[in-house]
């Protein structure tokens, strides 16, 4: 079934180039790399450990240098393995060669491992002396971003045993669970996991309620797996955060997003506060589409202005609505993206060209592919790549220009280097809500009909929810699982079923009635596993876009060359530190308030 989708969509030959990284499995420069990667830590070990806090600040410069240099090699290698297995998770060699890249990786760490232990516990004076000189001013934030982790950094000995472990850790069990759901095949047809989610936007109910239907059975008669792997990763961290003496399970995440608790705590709780919005929406919702009731599976339900992808929502025009394909073609996709990121900033839309016409993406849905989508960065020299499982609606044109905003912020982030360049992921999701948000109102702009004008607001809104209000309901939901998992022990279903409902009931209110079968979608949503904490990121960059946005409107022009440093400074600097220029203070309730109240803006608009 999905062939004939990708051949209708024209996403068939849409497929990346990892050549541009390595021929292949057996590539000869592969494996002078792996053997350079393991040499070269062996001499760095031999030559520096022991001795970082005899370094002058030129000799610290060349060791980072090295080390830079040894970390470039084995993210080149781990990003190959990664993209290669993400398409193919059904194929043992791929499998085999992402293992075997980690088990290289954890050896490698088992060699350098000596310098962030000896940088961190170095005495305050002497890490500031060596700080203050401009010969390693490039890799002032860095460093200085390593002493953080100081008290939660166990002996070399002990990280050298965990980092030999780590290969068997929880990358092991997140692997495990992308095989499982990549093998998943729902109902009779065996169809994908993302062509079952594309029909929760069916304009039809009872394709919606099969497609849920579908999912719940799909999940429930994996689900004793999917436990386990779950349970597994949170006692993993649960253990990881107590040998670290973490204060909670959310301050290793906080602290890799160089965030203070207090900023995210001051976010989750103004989110919180405001889940009427999405409430008073979804009532609103069911008079726009005629229902007395909103079941879950009818959330995403398009209104009737715009369950046909209209040709004036699809960049097109002069065209017979009720005659045209409902299906956005990926050259449609292509145009629609291209042009709402030209009208912003012209350099943005040439960078995402190089995406479509190089072959750095890879779009078709095909077995054993893994589902979502994502955007990931390779080495400076080497460009980022996405992967998106395009299905030709409205939202996966959104998830397009979601992910080419990342890779667009990866690709001018380069330039900082390898270290530099890895931007906390608060600001990550920066660009490409910007993105999602450029093409939104671009398209808004196309429309005349008001019904239809109405429809696409709402269909903007219903993605801000998804990004703001859901992924604040689930930052919830990993609280309640990880405290109870640290309290009680080993948790069933059922457990992780009723913290899910809880959670998902205190952001809808009664303006959804959730069935019994919702209660197992916990389980297919990989953030909780690959990235614990991680999904408030989301609503701190829709709620951080959408005032950015604001002051774009209002500065026009000169907002543009502000906001394009932001991209291009990477993460060389702190969250707080790159928001300066924009007069943005993330410790203010009002800051996170000023967001809230633009969606509630949006919103009034559909309810007058």
């Amino acid at each position: 079934m999905s062939e004939k989708l990708n051949e209708k969509l024209g996403t068939i030959g849409i497929v990346w180039k990892l050549n541009d990284m390595y021929k292949g499995h057996n590539d000869i420069d592969m494996d002078k790399d792996l053997e350079h990667c393991r040499s070269e830590a062996e001499a760095l070990n031999t030559l520096f450990a022991e001795k970082v806090k005899t370094l002058s600040d030129h000799e610290l410069l060349s060791l980072v240098k090295r080390l830079e240099n040894l970390s470039t090699r084995m993210g080149k290698l781990a990003t190959f393995a990664f993209l290669n297995f993400s398409t193919q998770t059904n194929n043992a060699e791929a499998s085999a060669l992402l293992q075997k890249i980690r088990e290289i990786s954890s050896a490698v760490g088992k060699q350098t491992v000596f310098f962030d232990v000896e940088w961190s516990k170095l005495d305050n004076k002497a890490a500031s002396k060596l700080l203050q000189s401009s010969v390693l001013e490039k890799y002032q934030h860095y460093l200085d971003n390593l002493r953080r982790y100081a008290k939660h950094l166990l002996s070399q000995t002990e990280e050298t045993l965990l980092l030999e472990k780590a290969p068997v850790g929880r990358s092991s069990w997140t692997n495990l669970f992308d095989k499982v759901m990549g093998h998943m095949k729902f109902g009779k047809n065996q169809r994908t996991e993302e062509e079952v989610l594309a029909d929760l936007y069916n304009p039809d109910r009872e394709i919606r309620k099969k497609a849920a239907s579908e999912l719940t059975q799909g999940l429930s008669g994996h689900l004793h797996i999917l436990t386990h792997i779950f349970n597994t990763i949170l006692a993993d961290k649960m253990i990881d955060d107590r040998l670290r003496n973490y204060p909670s399970w959310l301050r290793s995440m906080n602290l890799y997003n160089e965030l203070q608790d207090q900023t995210v705590a001051i976010l989750v709780e103004a989110v919180t506060e405001r889940y009427d919005i999405p409430q008073r929406y979804y009532k609103l919702k069911r008079g726009l589409i005629g229902l007395d009731t909103i079941l879950d599976y009818d959330r995403y339900a398009p209104l009737p202005h715009l369950s046909g992808n209209t040709a004036e929502t699809r960049g097109a025009s002069n065209k017979d609505d009720e005659n045209h394909d409902s299906h956005i073609t990926w050259e449609e996709c292509k145009k629609i993206v291209l042009n709402a990121f030209a009208g912003f900033s012209p350099e943005m839309a040439e960078i995402a060209g190089l995406f479509f016409d190089r072959n750095w993406i890879h779009a078709p849905v095909q077995p054993g592919k893994r589902g979502g989508a994502f955007a990931h960065p390779c080495v400076p020299e080497v460009h980022p790549y996405i992967m998106v499982n395009y299905t030709g609606n409205i939202r996966d044109v959104s998830t397009v220009a979601h992910e080419l905003g990342h890779g667009i912020h990866q690709y001018l982030a380069a330039e900082q280097g390898y270290y530099n360049s890895d931007t906390p992921l608060v600001l990550a999701e920066t660009a490409s809500v910007f993105g999602e948000l450029l093409v939104f109102t671009h398209q808004l702009a196309t429309l005349t009909n008001p019904d239809q004008r109405k429809a696409y607001i709402c269909q903007k809104l219903e993605s801000i929810f998804a990004t703001v209000f859901r992924q604040v309901a689930m930052n919830r939901f990993e609280d309640l699982v990880h405290t109870m998992r640290r309290d009680k022990g080993e948790l069933s279903s059922d457990d992780f079923s009723r913290q899910w409902i809880l959670t998902q009931k205190a952001m809808l209110g009664d303006s959804v009635t959730l069935t019994e079968d919702y209660g197992v979608w916990w389980s297919y949503i990989p953030h909780f596993l690959s990235t614990p904490g991680y999904v408030y990121s989301y609503a701190f960059g829709e709620l951080l876009v959408l005032s950015l946005y604001n002051l774009y409107q209002k500065e026009k022009e000169p907002f543009v060359p502000k906001y394009l440093e932001l991209l291009k400074s990477g993460g060389s600097r702190t969250p707080y530190q790159l928001l300066e220029p924009f007069g943005i203070n993330l410790d203010s309730p009002q800051f996170w308030q000023g967001g809230l109240k633009i969606i509630d803006d949006m919103l009034l608009l559909v309810e007058s």
